[in-house]
């Protein structure tokens, strides 16, 4: 009888160890599930170093474009600014004979209008034929001054998705031959060198032709308004040197 007590007791003890055992690893589970995961980021510097070299290529694309527009920008920000009674001033100067006032007016703004107006005031005393050709061919010259540089910034829109495309066909070339290399034991390690290659040169090529391209469309805009203000201004100021001759035939 005693015996049967004690092999009952040892039995209650091992199975309340076993309980306690089975309650603790499954607490350690939840514990662990717990635990929050932790998300792996890549920063820009990595992305652009898995990229490979011809991102140092778009970098320097990038460069190049973005110092374009800001120096086109400027020159045609500071072109269009001229007063708004310029060309009423001119016409003020003309009319009373003070041709060098009318010059000075003309070297106190830095603008294509303001440089096709003094040629032409310097020709005056010319026949009015020979002062509209002066005027158009300052004309023609300020026109490809502002345009300088802007077939340098579409070749880097319509260049920079195909360096990207290049890029992602050296990148899947890659990954295919590490592939073969590898023979039956294939991972994803093997091929994510490539396929990082192929990914980023794309996205990359895209950003800067995207960029580019609107940069290119943006100036281009500007310049067709420029170039519509000097047609303005040639009119108005061979208007005004009609002007006086008309006066005459009238008198």
């Amino acid at each position: 009888m005693l015996f049967s007590l004690l092999q009952a007791d040892t039995a209650i003890q091992a199975g309340a160890e076993a309980l306690e055992q089975a309650v603790g690893g499954s607490s350690a589970g939840v514990a662990a599930s717990a635990e929050p995961t932790v998300e792996k980021t890549m920063s820009l510097f990595q992305m652009f170093n898995l990229g490979g070299w011809l991102m140092w290529v778009l970098l320097f694309l990038s460069i190049v474009a973005i110092y374009i527009f800001g120096k086109k920008w400027w020159m045609i920000h500071k072109a269009g600014s001229i007063d708004r009674n310029f060309m009423k001033d001119i016409r003020d100067y003309i009319h009373e004979g003070k041709l060098k006032s009318a010059i000075a007016l003309c070297q106190q703004f830095d603008s294509p209008v303001a440089r096709l107006v003094q040629k032409g005031i310097e020709r005056i005393g010319r026949p009015l034929p020979d002062i509209q050709t002066a005027v158009e061919n300052t004309g023609n010259a300020e026109v490809a001054r502002l345009e300088k540089g802007m077939p340098i910034l579409a070749t880097i829109a319509g260049g920079a998705p195909m360096i990207g495309f290049l890029g992602t066909v050296l990148g899947m070339v890659q990954a295919f031959f590490n592939m073969s290399n590898a023979g039956s034991n294939v991972d994803i390690s093997v091929l994510s060198g490539g396929i990082y290659t192929a990914m980023i040169t794309t996205v990359g090529g895209l950003i800067v032709g995207i960029v580019a391209y609107f940069a290119y469309n943006y100036l281009t805009s500007n310049i067709s308004d420029l170039v519509f203000k000097m047609e303005s201004a040639t009119i108005d100021f061979m208007d005004v040197l009609h002007e006086p001759a008309e006066e005459e035939e009238t008198k």
